[in-house]
């Protein structure tokens, strides 16, 4: 089998945003939260700091670093999680003003997840208990036909043309993660069908042989906003797609363990749906691997720290760069007694530190986990 592809996802809330100052105050960004982070329970790792500093990831040459970082270490592309509401970008300058206008952009390959959910204010939640009701809707995600129109113009003038897009037997990457927002914005299964055949037929007609529709799945609907289809399998094979991943291992386990749960139970449980989404399936699901999770720098850090859902939820323990290695290598192993094509991986996450699930270098393991990945994946 030839070598898997590794895409990394990464969470572009690390340099200033209008609509970010508008809620949080002048110059903020999630780099705010994670100085705030503190152990919230005997053994806790907090904070968890980045080794080179708060960093703008808007400036070019702060991303050219990432690039080399990543380039250097077995990462072939960034997903980038990509935001666009009815009332336009969010988050969007990371990618444009930052890897775009990276000289060594050249390196890497990107590619768009349409985190097409609801956005809620999260950073940070306080504690209730039902925390997440609590939390006030920023940004809907279901968008309507008018949206959707502009957004497959502007990412195939301004993202599917460039020369470092991933694309797959010729065909952009372009992921969606919430179908239920889709699907409520565009008027039901039917209407979302005749859009997304629509978006390929927009790309055809700009050279490409076709768009490659990725849908991101999950059975455990944790985070803000989210809502699990319970026909998963018939609905994206009805809606076109033509592939599924996942995000995170924690869409596919709910267990009642708190604060902490082992990161090699987590690993057990994501490899049994693995198994599962196979045979449930008709379409090639393309395997993920997590590097961590601790969302508990979301939360109000006075606040008490119970079990109420995300984010005050458990975290995964052990999760060494030696037990990521080693889940790397399952994958791997995994990938090569499937006929899947084109092979590639997800990793989560390139940057989500409030999340605790990052390969940058941090204080306590600098560049471990992006070597776990160079040696289970060797360099390009």
């Amino acid at each position: 089998m030839q070598r898997p592809e590794v895409a990394v996802y990464y969470f572009p809330n690390y340099h200033v945003d209008p609509r970010n100052e508008r809620v949080h105050g002048a110059k903020w960004t999630e780099w705010e939260l994670v100085k705030r982070a503190t152990p919230r329970f005997p053994g806790h790792q907090q904070p968890k700091l980045p080794r080179d500093g708060f960093l703008d990831e808007s400036d070019p040459e702060v991303m050219a670093g990432k690039i080399d970082l990543a380039a250097d270490h077995g990462v072939d592309s960034f997903i980038f999680d990509w935001y666009w509401y009815n009332d336009g970008p969010y988050l969007e300058r990371a990618l444009e003003q930052g890897f775009l206008r990276a000289k060594n952009n050249h390196r890497l390959k990107f590619a768009l997840m349409w985190a097409n959910h609801d956005w809620l204010n999260i950073h940070p939640v306080r504690y209730t208990h039902s925390p997440l009701e609590a939390a006030p809707l920023l940004y809907p995600g279901a968008v309507t036909e008018e949206t959707f129109e502009v957004v497959m113009d502007y990412c195939i003038e301004n993202y599917f043309k460039h020369p470092s897009y991933w694309l797959i037997d010729g065909c952009p990457y372009f992921s969606i993660y919430a179908l239920d927002r889709l699907i409520v914005g565009l008027g039901g299964r039917e209407s979302t069908r005749h859009f997304l055949a629509r978006f390929r037929e927009k790309v055809q007609a700009t050279g490409f042989p076709d768009l490659h529709l990725n849908a991101v799945v999950y059975t455990c609907a944790i985070l803000p906003g989210e809502n699990a289809l319970l026909d998963t399998a018939a609905a994206v094979e009805f809606l076109g797609f033509d592939t599924v991943t996942s995000y995170v291992w924690i869409h596919h386990y709910e267990g009642s363990e708190f604060p902490q749960v082992d990161y090699e139970v987590v690993l057990k449980a994501y490899l049994d749906y693995w198994d599962q989404v196979e045979k449930k399936c008709p379409l090639p699901y393309y395997p993920n691997a997590t590097m961590g999770w601790d969302a508990s720098a979301r939360t109000i850090q006075s606040d008490r720290y119970e079990n109420l859902g995300y984010p005050f939820m458990y975290i995964l323990g052990e999760n060494t760069p030696k037990r990521f290695a080693k889940a790397l290598s399952q994958i791997k192993d995994r990938l090569q007694h499937r006929e899947l094509p084109h092979p590639f991986v997800t990793i989560n996450a390139w940057n989500e530190w409030t999340e605790g699930s990052y390969l940058e270098p941090d204080q306590l393991n600098g560049i471990a986990y992006l070597e776990a990945i160079r040696s289970v994946f060797d360099t390009k």
